[in-house]
């Protein structure tokens, strides 16, 4: 781990360690104050559709009626959190349809087609890397962009994700590469709020190595990795997941 943890290579997230407020390592428990549709237990196999119908019409953003409420729930109810149950298809239902297209391996457009509706009803569950890595953990896919949060060794939560970009780029203390690493992890220190760094700005960030690589909210969660180095995930997400881990302590998996 040391050499993503040392040199330039320090920067490559959003934070530093010496430049962003004292550090208020959190406690909350898994528990705690998650939506409930995040947090109900489920198998990771296959989930019933549980009278769920498909929607006659092609859904996609911008839409409103019954049939989104309806996807909305069903969403809800496979653990892709899709924001309040409002009838509404706006962006945080947008960004849990795509998490679902990328599990399902689906053409990823937000858009509920005929592939989609068929996935709804019958869907893939997510195949877990780690079943034997702890009972409540973080596995984070970089290759199809989704973290999963496993509470007592049960899906919890999927989330679409956009890791980073891969690119070249400079700051003040010099040029690195934008690359996420790899590997075996632990949660390390959790900073509510906004957190203004060199590179940018973080919403509740909670560390995994050091205080430097975090999975953190933005408002720019792109399908196409994009990130500095960090885990970037919906802002919705961000408001409830540091609730959902222990920091410090919870295995965290980044793999491809």
């Amino acid at each position: 781990m040391n050499r993503f943890t040392s040199g330039l290579a320090a920067t490559a997230c959003l934070a530093i360690v010496a430049t962003v407020p004292m550090a208020l390592p959190g406690t909350a428990k898994a528990t705690s104050a998650a939506p409930a549709a995040a947090t109900a237990h489920v198998a990771g196999a296959q989930v019933a559709a549980a009278g769920y119908v498909a929607p006659t019409r092609t859904l996609r953003l911008g839409m409103k009626g019954a049939d989104v409420k309806a996807l909305q729930q069903r969403l809800a109810a496979l653990k892709y959190y899709p924001g309040a149950a409002d009838g509404v298809f706006g962006q945080y239902t947008l960004e849990a349809v795509w998490a679902f297209q990328e599990v399902q391996r689906l053409g990823v457009d937000g858009v509920v087609g005929p592939a989609t509706k068929y996935a709804l009803v019958h869907p893939r569950g997510y195949p877990a890397r780690y079943p034997s890595g702890g009972s409540l953990r973080v596995e984070v896919n970089l290759t199809t962009r989704v973290l999963v949060v496993y509470q007592s060794n049960r899906v919890a939560l999927i989330s679409h994700i956009s890791a980073g970009g891969g690119y070249r780029y400079c700051s003040s203390n010099g040029c690195g590469y934008a690359i996420t690493p790899t590997g075996r992890f632990r949660t390390t220190v959790y900073m509510p709020g906004w957190i203004t760094v060199p590179l940018g700005r973080m919403y509740n960030p909670v560390f995994f190595i050091g205080t430097v690589y975090a999975i953190h909210g933005s408002t720019s969660v792109p399908l196409a990795p994009a990130s500095h180095g960090c885990v970037r995930i919906p802002m919705d997400i961000a408001a409830f997941f540091h609730n959902m881990v222990k920091t410090p302590g919870t295995p965290v998996y980044v793999y491809r």
